[in-house]
Formats: structure tokens, C-alpha cells, sequence
């Protein structure tokens, strides 16, 4: 079959890859009906991180099962499932906390930009719809996989309250989740950090109050001055950079919240002036198994559309093209059709 493959920085091609087969019992096969780029797959195609050998690329999914193996019990083949880029067990301790991303089994999903994958965990990770979705709601599926849960977890450890006010660093998909997430979760205002106009949209569609287009320490003072100098109760990062990590910590109150889903590249911070801060901080790879059920409920009765964040659809063998269009930012979020 053919799969996505980035041999060096900047080299992604469509290429023949191996099919994938049950390799433990605990796995399952499903065929995708779509997957997509994501942002963190922009880090190894723009050589911030290392390629040292070619990477089988894609770790959102949604699709039919139509094999699993002889321990599976919770799915079958015929259903339609999404899952978690951390494939978990759901039953250890950290997962029954609701840290499904630090499963004492966990692993990272690859190889899902392809028509077929392989689902290690299968029990734990995957969650099927009660009917089979629509063709239109397949978007809104495969960005829970990910994008939706990653800024849905952002929210959730920013601690995003009925009533609140909330700011999201990042226009990306992620960023973009986020203040969806923030809206869904009560926040009375939303402010989004965005010179974007296309991302401008669609935050203001997904609830977003404000925009700022500043960064930096030009952007920290335009926040203060739309929260009467205080800073905001919540503050969700999204990018991962020594600077969006530094604006949102200063864009927030003391006793305030960050929740910061962007990974991490070239961020480092200070004992002291964490300390003096009073802030709170909880981040990492999103729990995003926690929050699937809900999500799919929500997704289901269109009571969100998150697949809006697609701005760009392409099939598979075109897939160059949709990391190209993510990494120029003509587009926000890549579908790739199988």
C-alpha cells in the first residue's frame, strides 16, 4: 500500500509501505477513512528535530476495524472507531487518573497517513460510534484524535471555568481547538493571539471575543489592558516556544492557570521567577482517551464542528503538497483522503 514517508527535513514523499498485520493480540487493524498533517509533524519536516533514518508518518485516525486480535473485546471488525495518538491500556493506574498519555504501557501512534494501520492497545485506545457517522462528520471525527482532545486538554489543565477569562497562544489547529474547548467549557471571555485574518474567523466563529495581534511583551500589555491590568484567570499555550510559553505565564494572573499543550522546542524556565509567579502550571502530551466519548457525543449531535479547522483537503498521493501548505501557512490543517 502506499504511506507517507519523510526521508530527510523537507523530503516527504508517498511511497510504498508494508502493510500493517496483528502483531500481539492486543491489536487491532482498522482502515482509515481519512487522516491528516499535524503540526507536530512540521518539527522533524523543518529539521528541528532529528531524522536519522526514514519515519513512516501520521498519528491521527479514524476509520472501520477489519481485524483484531484474539484478546480484543471491546471492538470488532464493522465498527467505526477513533482513537488516541497515545495508545494506552486504560486500566493502569495513571489512565485510571485520567493520564491516559503517561500509560505505564504507552505508545505513539505512527504510520496513519495511510489507507490501513495498525492499533496496538486496541481495547484501551479506540472508541467506537453507536452508528456509523456520516460522510461529513468524519472530519470532526479524525480531529479528535488529536487536534480537538489536544485543545480540549489545554483547557481542562488551564482550568477554564464557567465565567472565566481565557487566552489561547497559538492560531494553529490546536490554538484554534482551544477556544473552541474554552467556550464549551463556560469561559465568558476568550481572547485569541492571532495575525492570521483566516484564523481570526474561524476563532471568532468558535467563540473567541477578542483578538490580539501582538506577541511578545507587546502582546502581555494588550492582555493586561483588556483585563484591567490583572491578566487572565486561564491561559492556554499552544505552540511551544520559549516565547509563547513566556507570554502566557506573563499574560496570567497570579493564582491563574496555564495549560500548555505545545511541544516544548528550545523552552527553558527559571526556578525564580516561577516562584514568584504564583501560577499555576500542567501540561504535556494530552490525555486526549479521557475526553473521546465526550467528544464523539458531541461531534454525533452536531453540537460542534470541529472539522472546520480543515482548510485543505488533498489526497493521499498528494501529500507533499499538504505538509508544504501547513509549513508556508496557506493552509492551518492538511485532510488527506485515502
Amino acid at each position: 500500500m502506499l504511506g507517507t514517508v519523510l526521508r530527510a527535513p523537507g523530503d516527504i514523499r508517498c511511497e510504498e509501505v508494508a502493510e500493517p498485520k496483528i502483531l500481539k493480540p492486543t491489536d487491532a487493524i482498522i482502515k482509515l477513512s481519512a487522516s491528516c498533517v499535524c503540526g507536530s509533524d512540521l518539527w522533524p519536516y523543518r529539521g528541528l528535530q532529528p531524522v536519522s533514518e526514514p519515519q513512516h508518518m501520521g498519528h491521527e485516525y479514524c476509520g472501520v476495524v477489519v481485524e483484531v486480535g484474539s484478546e480484543v473485546k471491546t471492538v470488532r471488525p464493522g465498527q467505526f472507531v477513533v482513537g488516541s495518538f497515545c495508545l494506552s491500556d486504560n486500566t493502569c493506574p495513571h489512565c485510571r487518573y485520567g493520564f491516559q498519555s503517561s500509560c505505564e504501557h504507552r505508545e505513539f501512534m505512527t504510520g496513519a497517513q495511510a489507507p490501513y494501520a495498525r492499533i496496538a492497545l486496541a481495547d484501551g485506545t479506540l472508541v467506537a460510534t453507536d452508528t456509523m457517522p456520516s460522510d461529513d462528520l468524519i472530519p470532526s471525527l479524525l480531529a479528535a484524535s488529536d487536534v480537538l482532545g489536544t485543545g480540549w486538554y489545554a483547557a481542562d489543565a488551564a482550568r477554564v471555568t464557567p465565567g472565566c477569562t481565557a487566552v489561547v497562544v497559538g492560531d494553529g489547529a490546536v490554538g484554534l481547538m482551544g477556544v473552541l474547548a474554552a467556550k464549551q467549557l463556560g469561559a465568558d471571555r476568550i481572547i485569541a493571539m492571532s495575525r492570521h485574518r483566516q484564523r481570526q474567523e474561524l476563532a471568532l466563529e468558535y467563540g473567541a471575543t477578542d483578538i490580539v495581534t501582538e506577541r511578545g511583551d507587546e502582546g502581555v500589555a494588550r492582555i493586561r489592558e483588556l483585563t484591567g491590568g490583572i491578566g487572565a484567570d486561564s491561559v492556554l499555550e499552544c505552540v511551544g516556544t520559549q516565547e509563547a510559553m513566556m507570554q502566557a505565564i506573563n499574560a496570567c494572573r497570579p493564582g491563574g492557570s496555564i495549560g500548555f499543550v505545545g511541544v516544548p522546542h528550545g523552552v527553558s524556565l527559571d526556578g525564580q521567577m516561577l516562584f514568584f509567579q504564583q501560577k499555576n502550571l500542567m501540561g504535556g502530551p494530552a490525555p486526549v482517551r479521557r475526553f473521546l466519548p465526550h467528544l464523539i457525543d458531541l461531534i454525533m449531535t452536531r453540537q460542534i464542528n470541529p472539522g472546520k479547522v480543515f482548510d485543505l483537503e488533498v489526497p493521499l498521493a498528494d501529500v507533499a503538497q499538504g505538509y508544504k501548505a501547513m509549513d508556508e501557512r496557506t493552509a492551518i490543517k492538511t485532510l488527506l483522503r485515502m
